[in-house]
Formats: structure tokens, sequence, C-alpha cells
């Protein structure tokens, strides 16, 4: 990991900055409409998972999987999204968007499909409560 970590203009943008976790920056994407959180390892000029190492493969893969758990249980989604695309922000990161079959784009790929739906601060801070708590918990019991 890198000490000197840089997220991308595009993502520091377009989300809110969560969590550090052990190899990953958990960002929320600024779109009410779906809960969209981003992993984001913290190692410099990676664009594709198999650019890192072993280790920190595996520990993308249990944070990615751990963060999945979480979203799907707090809130009741019909399908997990989980993608790396890139093609138009370089650096690695990981979307995971918890899809109901009666969102507006399902069965589609929500990317493209309408406008953004900004977080008010209330919406944010609710958000928030409902998803660091329950990760901090994990975090803290696997120390």
């Amino acid at each position: 990991m890198s000490e000197q970590f840089t997220l991308h203009p595009q993502l520091a943008n377009d989300c809110f900055v969560l969590k550090d976790l052990p190899l990953s920056q958990l960002l929320l994407c600024n779109d009410s409409a779906y809960p969209w959180f981003i992993l984001v390892p913290k190692v410099d000029d990676i664009q594709d998972i198999y650019q890192l190492d072993w280790q920190q493969q595996q520990q993308l893969l249990n944070e990615s999987s751990m963060l999945s758990e979480v979203l799907m249980q707090e809130f009741n989604g019909d399908k997990m999204n989980v993608a790396a695309l890139g093609n138009v922000v370089p650096q690695l990161h990981l979307h995971h968007i918890v899809r109901f079959k009666n969102d507006p784009c399902w069965p589609k790929p929500i990317w493209g499909q309408q406008a953004l739906t900004p977080y008010n601060d209330e919406a944010l801070a609710v958000i928030k409560s409902r998803i660091l708590p329950k990760l901090e918990a994990i975090l803290s019991s696997e120390s």
C-alpha cells in the first residue's frame, strides 16, 4: 500500500469518502437512487486486479465480500452487482451496487440510464449510520 495514496479526481468529485479499510478506501457514490459503494485499493499505479500482489488480491476479495454481505443484509436487495470497469477512471476501483427487481434500470446496468440523484445531508447521515457501525464491528472482531 502507498503512504502517498491519492484518490482519482473523478472519484473524489463523485463520491464521499467513508472509511479506510486495511487495503481499500471505502467510498459512497453520490447517487441516492441506489446503495452504491466503491472500494479503491490504496495502491499506486494499479488499473486491474491482476496487477495487485497475491496478498492484496486476497485482501480485496475479503473486503469486497464483507462489504457485499453487509449491504445485502442491510438493504435486502435482489442482487449485488460488483464491477471493476475502469474505462473512464483508470484507477482500480470496485463498484458494489445493491439492485432491486423494481429499480428503474432493472435488469440493465445502471450506467448511463438516468441522471444521478445526489444525497442530501440527512440521507447521507442515515446511510452512514446504517453501514459504518456494521463494518467497524466486523473489522474490530477480526483484529
